[in-house]
């Protein structure tokens, strides 16, 4: 199986009349509407996407950016690229407007397929996007040309229509984050959905005829190549933070969902919820939460509301690698989580059958020559690389970036086999697990030691006045200082004297012994998605600021 989307053919035919894709809808009476749509449907509905944009001029490798709000619309036309062989183009909406709209400069689209607002605006900005002559409205077609979903869908069934491909043709460029520097565009190919999809129905037990509650949509489109249904939430997947507990509850109930893929953002919010109102979910067996650390608190609350026997995974990766590794809840709260408390980094635990890992000697250069690789031994931090058919090859945006993160293997039979450096720093344990320990670009190298964000930061996290820290590192007379900057409960006054006291914590701990410094900020700045993901370089900026008026 080369085209990812032959999956969905497949399950036409073995299972044509289960639902695929379950949309909400308004309320009609009371009660909610649901539109619905099977795997057949799907399946019919995304052959005609693709026919139609084949007759309209869009050839294999095509890169067309998809703009389209979560729904069966935006599965459907996923599906449909995919089977055209066109390369899409996915950009996180929550990054912001001109983060989006620089990253669409930088993929350099053939044309858009989008919603009418979206169609607007490129058509408004297109000197910036030369390459695009191609529109496909999703929604009411205002002043431009160019066909709607809707024409598509009105043409005669074409039969199945099947782009061929090859396992390493262009499938995506899907955009990082940009939590540490722009936001890169990351080059999928199919074989990299195909691993995906084999490694997390495997690892999770993922099988045709489940429930799912998606809180990603990209974990939708798993899904659907899955043989589970998706049935998809009433909420803002750019902002799950925000989300509203009892859409989730109304959509587990009403469709007896058994499983759910969420950022813990979510599920801080439902189960917060779910245990001030005495609610459960019993129906669901297993939840799957990953974009951001899921704190402690939240596991064991969640732990509280699903069904007793059910339980809790945090897979680990990162948009150039997924999945990489994963462990339960009950491994963390029963063994590791007393450890990451006590400073020993974050276990994010073994890593997926197909993935082959190493802990390397840390450094911020170039690694261009296999030879200059040093593997360090368990116990010892370093930098984490990857390899496996999952692991994306190159960035075709900011490829300057390649040398830095990719590093090329040079195999006995001739073959190349490319490793992703991950960014993350920690270490291997004895049972093969790894343990994060923080960002490469976060870790503050003083003239006595290196301290890591997450080790560091775990310690003053034990204060009971302490909310959340960060550890920054600043410039005092042309030396690195490192900086402790600290979020206090919101019952709780910054005063001189807690100040002494958590520098005294600090002195307590041989980790963090050698911090002198500590200062209050009212707010972290995080990220918008996840509430989760500090932003330590504007804090190291404002730090100085703040040493320089003392």
């Amino acid at each position: 199986m080369s085209n990812v989307a032959e999956r969905l053919v497949r399950l036409a035919q073995t299972q044509p009349n289960q639902l695929a894709v379950v949309q909400p809808l308004g309320y009609r009476g009371g009660k909610r509407q649901y539109r619905t749509m099977t795997f057949r449907e799907l399946n019919e509905d995304s052959d005609r996407i693709a026919y139609g944009l084949r007759q309209h001029g869009i050839e294999k490798g095509a890169r067309l950016a998809l703009l389209v709000r979560p729904g069966i619309n935006f599965v459907s036309s996923v599906f449909g690229l995919l089977k055209s062989g066109a390369v899409m183009i996915l950009i996180d909406p929550g990054m912001g407007r001109n983060h989006l709209l620089k990253c669409l400069e930088d993929a350099q689209p053939e044309g858009f397929v989008a919603i009418s607002p979206a169609q607007a605006v490129w058509r408004f900005l297109r000197k910036r996007f030369p390459k695009a002559h191609f529109s496909l409205t999703v929604g009411h077609r205002w002043f431009w040309g160019g066909p709607t979903l809707k024409s598509l869908r009105k043409m005669p069934y074409p039969g199945t229509f099947l782009e061929n491909v090859s396992p390493d043709d262009p499938a995506a460029i899907i955009f990082t984050t940009g939590s540490t520097g722009p936001p890169k565009g990351v080059l999928y190919q199919h074989r990299t959905f195909n691993t995906q999809v084999e490694e997390i129905s495997r690892q999770y037990g993922i099988a045709p005829g489940q429930i799912d509650l998606p809180g990603f949509p990209m974990f939708g489109l798993f899904n659907c190549a899955m043989g589970s249904t998706a049935v998809l939430p009433d909420m803002d997947a750019s902002r799950p933070a925000a989300v509203n507990p009892e859409n989730i509850l109304e959509a587990v109930r009403d469709w007896k969902v058994s499983q759910s893929f969420g950022s813990p953002a979510i599920w801080k919010a439902v189960g917060e919820w779910c245990v001030a109102r005495n609610e459960t979910l019993p129906e669901i067996r297993m939840i799957l939460s990953a974009g951001a650390p899921v704190p402690v608190p939240v596991l064991k609350t969640i732990q509280k509301i699903i069904h007793p026997e059910g339980e809790i995974h945090t897979p680990y990766g990162a948009t150039e690698a997924l999945p990489v590794a994963t462990i339960a809840a009950s491994e963390i709260l029963s063994e590791t989580a007393e450890k990451t408390c006590q400073g020993a980094g974050v276990c994010v635990g073994r890593k997926f059958p197909s993935i082959s890992w190493k802990v390397i000697r840390i450094t911020d250069e170039p690694l261009p020559e296999w030879s200059q690789i040093e593997e360090l031994p368990p116990g010892e931090i370093g930098e984490l690389m990857v390899t496996g058919p999952q692991i994306t090859r190159e960035y075709v945006t900011h490829r300057e970036v390649n040398a830095l993160a990719k590093v090329a293997e040079n195999l006995p039979d001739g073959t190349l086999r490319i490793w992703h450096r991950m960014g993350d720093v920690g270490y291997l344990d004895k049972q093969e697990r790894f343990w994060f320990c923080g960002r490469k670009a976060h870790r503050v190298e003083t003239e006595r030691e290196t301290l890591f964000t997450i080790p560091v930061e775990a310690i003053f996290n034990n204060h009971p006045a302490v909310s959340r820290s960060a550890l920054v590192g600043i410039s005092q007379h042309g030396k690195t200082v490192p900086v402790m900057i600290v979020e206090l409960e919101k019952t709780v006054p910054a005063t001189e004297n807690l100040r002494k006291e958590l520098l005294a914590w600090g002195k307590a701990n041989s980790l963090t012994r050698s911090i002198e410094k500590l200062l209050f900020h009212p707010s972290f700045p995080v990220d918008i998605r996840h509430n989760a993901k500090i932003f330590r370089e504007k804090l190291s900026l404002w730090a100085e600021d703040e040493m320089k008026k003392s």
